[in-house]
Order: C-alpha cells, then structure tokens, then sequence
C-alpha cells in the first residue's frame, strides 16, 4: 500500500447541520473508509515522502498528487453506498508573490478534492453551495436527468446528488450554472475516477489537472497552472521512482483556450483514452487535448535525474503550466515491487 495512499474525508456536516439544511435520513456518521484498489495484487507500491502544505491553503498541490477521495463508505441493502460532501466557497489564492485572485472553491481548495469509487457503486453527494452565488455540480458519466447538475442551488442552501457510478473511466464534475465558463474558470471544477471492477496493475498513481487564471475578466489567462497553482512543480519537483510504473490522470480545464498539448521530456507514454479501456491504444509523447478532456498516461523512467513536462503551447507553458519529474535511482528505493 502506498505510504501515503489517502484516507476519504471524515464527515463535515453532523446530522443537525443537515437537518438545518433540510436534508434528513441520509445517515452521514462515522469515520471514513479506507479501499484498497492494490489489495487484489500481490505487488506492493511505494512512493516517494512528499512535501506537505498546511491544511488552510487553498491550492494544494503536493497533497493533491496522490490524495483520492473515496468518500463515507457505507452498506444498503447489500450494495455499496459511497457519500461524498462538497462544499462550495469563496477564497483568495496567491498566483505569486505580487498577485492574489479571488475564487469559489470546493472544500476550501482548488481544483476540488479528486472523488473516487468503484464502477457499480451507488454515489451520493451532499453540495452545500456559501459562495454567495447560485452553483451546481454537474458530473460526467451515465446518469437520470434530474440529476444532471444544472439546476441552480441558491446561495445557503444545499442539494443531493444520488447515481450509480459508470461507465469505469477518468471523468469529471463542475458547475454547470451560466456563464459556465466563468464558474468553473474560477475554480468550481475537479476529477472524478471510476474504477473498472477488475483493477488495473499497480502503480503510482498521479493526478494533474491544467487549468487557467483570467485575472482581469478579458476572456484570456494571465497564468496557468497544474493543480493549483503556477510553476510549483517547478520549484517542487515529483519525486518518482526510476523504472517504476507511472499512471498519470491527466485533466484539461483550462477555459478561453480552445486545445493544450501535453508533453512529456525524454520519454514516451502509453495513452488510454478517457481511461474507458483496460488497454493503451497508443504511444506518444505529446498529446493533444480540448477543454473537459481527460486521459490515463502511464511510463516508467530509465534514468535518474529531473525532467520537464508542459504543454507544447510555450506561452501556457511559460505562464505557470510547467513542471518537473524528479526520478529518483533505483539503488535509493528499497521498497521496489517484488
């Protein structure tokens, strides 16, 4: 099991918040479950000690690499339930040391909390919306009308969003309330993975989501950036481990560009396309991909040493969406898969 393979959150609303709000018998109680998508394999994977950011920051990025949130993990009547919370906010995010840029949040962070289960789990959100607008949740995937997400719920208010998880596959969820655009460029948006019920191979397992910063509301980003915040992985790199395999989750919401390349150093990657397949289709090692697109990459490093990805566009790449694996040799991992 990976060193720091996350815990889902604990319940942030007790039953009389929920009450308050008007939603009864739902039952959120209880600690939250920790499932094991390695534990059907005999491999066991580590990774690398990563840096911590304090709980209060909006942007997260190290903690949001390898952080999956399976929510309240409970039984009805024989079939899995899993619930999740998400609470939209307002925050204040710091691009770099000279500009803040004020955004709604999910949870208190951006990109939202990276919601996982398993295909054929029953899912069930509690959206409590104190942004001070009316938000939705809109999920992709398979699922009736009315819960669509694109109803508003206004401002202290709170709504349930109840489905079966399917297709298996890398999607998303964001709010779906006009202008769009807006209410997920400013940061109402984040990653929704379903397992298929067979589990793919162990690996290390990675999330980044490209997204854009229009400060001045001119339709055009000023900066950009992987799961957060601009040039972190910059100055923070990745740590991976040499010719371990790599499953990267790979999510484009940058708005007000049309398509983004993804694009890896010194390296190939086996594409899986929207991760609705248990086989890769194709090997590259520059991706092209419009907004809400989303894929599972997976490669391994031969060698030691710090290598760059971004998006092939220099001026998005330049503007914060930037960053470095740092491949760490063979001889320091003593917890390589058997």
């Amino acid at each position: 099991m990976p060193d720091n393979f996350a815990l889902g959150h604990q319940s942030l609303w007790s039953r009389r918040q929920l009450l308050k709000l008007g939603i009864s018998g739902v039952g959120v109680a209880g600690a939250a479950v920790l499932w094991n998508t390695l534990s059907q394999s005999k491999s066991v994977i580590r990774v690398p000690q990563m840096e911590m950011e304090a709980p209060d920051n909006v942007a997260q990025p190290m903690r949001m690499l390898r952080e999956f949130d399976y929510g309240t993990v409970k039984k009805e009547n024989g079939r899995t339930v899993r619930e999740f919370q998400l609470r939209a906010g307002t925050s204040v995010i710091q691009l770099n040391s000279a500009v803040s840029y004020n955004i709604w949040d999910l949870n208190g962070r951006i990109p939202g909390p990276t919601l996982r289960a398993k295909q054929g789990d029953r899912i069930r959100v509690l959206f409590h919306n104190q942004a001070g607008h009316s938000h939705s949740l809109h999920f992709h995937g398979v699922h009736p009308a009315e819960m669509d997400g694109i109803r508003p719920v206004s401002n202290n208010s709170a709504t349930i969003y109840e489905f079966d998880a399917e297709p298996y596959g890398v999607h998303l969820y964001h709010c779906h309330i006009e202008p769009v655009t807006r209410h997920i460029a400013k940061g109402l948006y984040g990653m929704f993975i379903i397992d298929p019920p067979t589990p793919r191979p162990p690996a290390d397992e990675i999330v980044l989501v490209m997204a854009g910063y229009d400060i001045n509301d001119d339709n055009h980003n000023e900066f950009y950036a992987f799961n957060g915040l601009p040039h972190h992985y910059m100055d923070n790199p990745i740590q991976i481990y040499q010719n371990q395999l790599v499953r990267l989750y790979v999510l484009n919401i940058i708005e007000f560009d049309p398509a983004v390349t993804f694009h890896l150093h010194a390296n190939f990657f086996d594409v899986n396309r929207y991760g609705m397949s248990m086989k890769n289709s194709e090997k590259t090692d520059v991706l092209t991909m419009g907004i809400a697109e989303r894929h599972i990459l997976e490669f391994a490093f031969r060698y030691p040493g710090k290598y760059m990805f971004h998006p092939h566009q220099d001026a998005i790449a330049e503007n914060g969406c930037m960053g470095q694996f740092e491949v760490v040799a063979a001889n320091n991992n003593q917890n390589q898969p058997s």
